[in-house]
């Protein structure tokens, strides 16, 4: 009896540099993202405790002034992307469409 193909575990980024994408493109693009991140969440306060809020924007910001030396790990796509997927989780910022964006 032939075993049937296992589909693999690890959940891949969408996140990937392009070839000769320079750190600090990389880490402009990133930090775009974060501060899409904390716009949306702005606009959200009144839903949060203020420590929440507090937390969150602490987090945004040391995130945000560390973008640049994360974006040197040979692993920063997918580290950055768990990051922002763990703020999506409290902005939903994915769940928002951008009318602009669509074709």
């Amino acid at each position: 009896m032939a075993s049937s193909p296992r589909l693999s575990s690890v959940v891949q980024s969408p996140f990937r540099p392009l070839a000769g994408t320079s750190c600090h493109c990389l880490a402009e693009f990133f930090r775009q993202e974060f501060l899409k991140h904390q716009q949306c969440l702005e606009r959200q306060r009144e839903y949060y405790s203020d420590a929440a809020i507090a937390q969150a924007e602490d987090a945004l910001l040391r995130i945000m002034g560390q973008v640049e030396h994360l974006c040197q790990r040979e692993d920063a796509c997918e580290l950055i992307g768990q990051l922002l997927r763990q703020l999506d989780v409290v902005t939903k910022l994915s769940a928002w469409t951008d009318p602009e964006t669509l074709h």
